[in-house]
């Protein structure tokens, strides 16, 4: 047993030793399907603390001759898969973890020499007889061994992207570079290599549009592929935490979920869940483990465009992207497409996945209250950020005022939201209309949820907003152009909520809003009824 090397399962066992552990190791499964085929090299990215070294250190227990884990694993699911007994403990495996080694270099320049010195030394050990010699690269090294033992290996490298967070020196960069192009794009040891398993925040580093490392499969924010469950807790797992912790679900899905990979629609955070779990209280947990500045910087950056999407976002909408343009390195940021790419493989944006029979480009958004306050504290001191400040506090008036009837002063809210949010050109448009009603209202997010168009028995509510904090009561909107607001009172009453809102017991206040294109003026009608079918 090395630390490189066939290294052990202390890590594994300190993991399952965790006040909180989800089984995650179904990932082994999959990782043994790819075992010693053409589809054996793997890249899985994801924002930091969300669970990737965790399933690195259980795929090194899982597969490294350096030690037994059966006992471990009994009580996990892959126990029971029948590819469970194929590969345990019987491969070569070698588990870098290049953050860990950037930390011990004393000179960081020499980086690959002095990890490579590490594996190279724990190697002459286990294979005396080879004639490693002192000079010899990691993948000569490697393949020494492949032609005179015909040993075979899993390469595990954690945290493989460092170099480019840390915007190493470029000829450190490049000397990585042709490392990792010596291990994983060499014919001669193509064959020895039976399992590569990269994990980082950004995929695969990009020149342009072309990956040198293009054998690799990417499993990341943008295109999880069929990895989505393994990192991050999935809506199951968070609800049966919540249930066992006695803490609020719902409250837990406004703080932490958010963030749709593929299917699977609702990831939460890990890191947040688990604090909130053990803490018995919802928090800010993930963002306090980052760099705020890794946020504000970008968001600041001047491209075209950038501040009113950022607005958008902040407000609760979504705004196009086209991930396609960025190449996974920190100094070739050209468009805002690449600034909200890559606040995506960080955490600090969820994106949809866009349906291509229909849809050009995906969408990114803000995907939950913690990473919104995050993003509220990245603008609330910059001049050109301060009208959103101002629409913060606005909304908040906005709702009180609402909920607590009065009407005067809604109708005075909206007739300014309305001519901040359009132009001469859009005022009274219908759509312009909806739009700015529901930005105005935007404040909501953070104690409702927020849905627009709600379907009823009898066509659809405009906007409705019920909540997950208690003591509220929930809204539901009824817009009206050129007529009263007592007609909009009426048109919701002759809608069906029942089925929708079987759930909801309490105050509930049907809001009217009339706008007079003559007058460019709202009036507001509100009834506060008790809804309990």
């Amino acid at each position: 047993m090395g630390l490189y090397l066939n290294p052990g399962n202390d890590q594994l066992r300190q993991d399952l030793r965790s006040q909180i552990y989800i089984d995650k190791s179904m990932i082994i499964s999959k990782m043994n399907k790819l075992f010693d085929t053409a589809d054996r090299f793997v890249c899985l990215s994801r924002p930091r603390r969300f669970g990737k070294s965790m399933a690195g250190n259980m795929i090194a227990a899982y597969y490294s001759k350096g030690c037994d884990s059966r006992e471990l694993f009994k009580d996990l699911k892959i126990a029971q898969d029948p590819s469970f007994e194929s590969n345990l403990n019987n491969t070569n495996v070698i588990k870098i973890d290049l953050n860990a080694m950037y930390n011990k270099a004393t000179d960081k320049n020499n980086l690959v020499k002095f990890f490579t010195g590490l594996v190279r030394d724990e190697f002459v050990e286990a294979f005396p007889d080879v004639g490693i010699k002192d000079d010899d690269t990691m993948p000569l090294v490697l393949e020494r061994v492949y032609a005179k033992k015909g040993e075979k290996f899993v390469v595990i490298i954690d945290e493989y992207d460092v170099l480019v967070r840390e915007r190493a020196d470029k000829e450190l960069f490049e000397e990585y570079l042709r490392f990792l192009n010596g291990m994983f794009k060499n014919a001669d040891l193509a064959p020895a290599i039976q399992l590569a398993y990269l994990t980082g925040i950004l995929p695969i580093v990009r020149d342009k549009i072309q990956s040198k490392l293009n054998l690799f499969t990417e499993y990341s924010m943008v295109d999880p592929y069929n990895l989505t469950e393994f990192v991050g807790f999935t809506a199951d797992e968070t609800k049966g935490l919540c249930e066992k912790y006695g803490m609020d679900y719902d409250e837990c899905r406004r703080w932490y979920d958010g963030y749709s990979l593929n299917d699977i629609k609702e990831i939460f955070n890990p890191k947040s869940v688990v604090e909130a779990m053990n803490r018995r209280k919802f928090g800010s947990y993930w963002t306090q483990t980052g760099s705020f500045d890794a946020l504000r910087l970008y968001i600041l950056m001047n491209f075209k465009g950038i501040k009113d999407d950022v607005i958008t976002m902040i407000g609760g909408g979504k705004v196009e992207v086209n991930i396609r343009t960025f190449v996974n390195t920190m100094d070739s940021f050209e468009t805002k497409d690449d600034v909200f790419t890559y606040l995506i493989h960080l955490g600090y944006l969820a994106y949809e996945i866009p349906d291509y029979r229909t849809e050009v480009s995906g969408k990114c958004y803000i995907p939950n209250h913690e990473i919104r306050e995050q993003w509220m504290d990245a603008v609330r001191n910059d001049e050109r950020y301060s009208e959103i400040i101002e629409q913060v506090q606005a909304s908040r008036q906005l709702i009180e005022e609402t909920i607590n009837c009065n009407e005067r002063a809604v109708a005075a809210a909206l007739d300014k939201a309305h001519q901040r949010a359009t132009n001469p050109l859009t005022y009274n448009n219908e759509a312009s209309f909806q739009s700015a009603i529901g930005l105005a209202y935007f404040y909501a997010n953070l104690k409702y949820t927020v849905i627009k168009e709600l379907p009823t028995g009898k066509g659809y509510a405009d906007l409705a907003l019920i909540p997950y904090v208690p003591n509220i009561p929930a809204l539901i909107i009824e817009l009206k152009c050129s007529d009263s607001a007592e007609s909009a009172i009426n048109q919701i009453k002759n809608k069906e909520y029942d089925d929708l809102l079987q759930h909801y017991r309490g105050d509930m206040l049907f809001v009217g809003v009339s706008y007079n294109k003559k007058s460019k003026k709202h009036t507001c009608k509100i009834e506060k009824i008790m809804y309990d079918v």
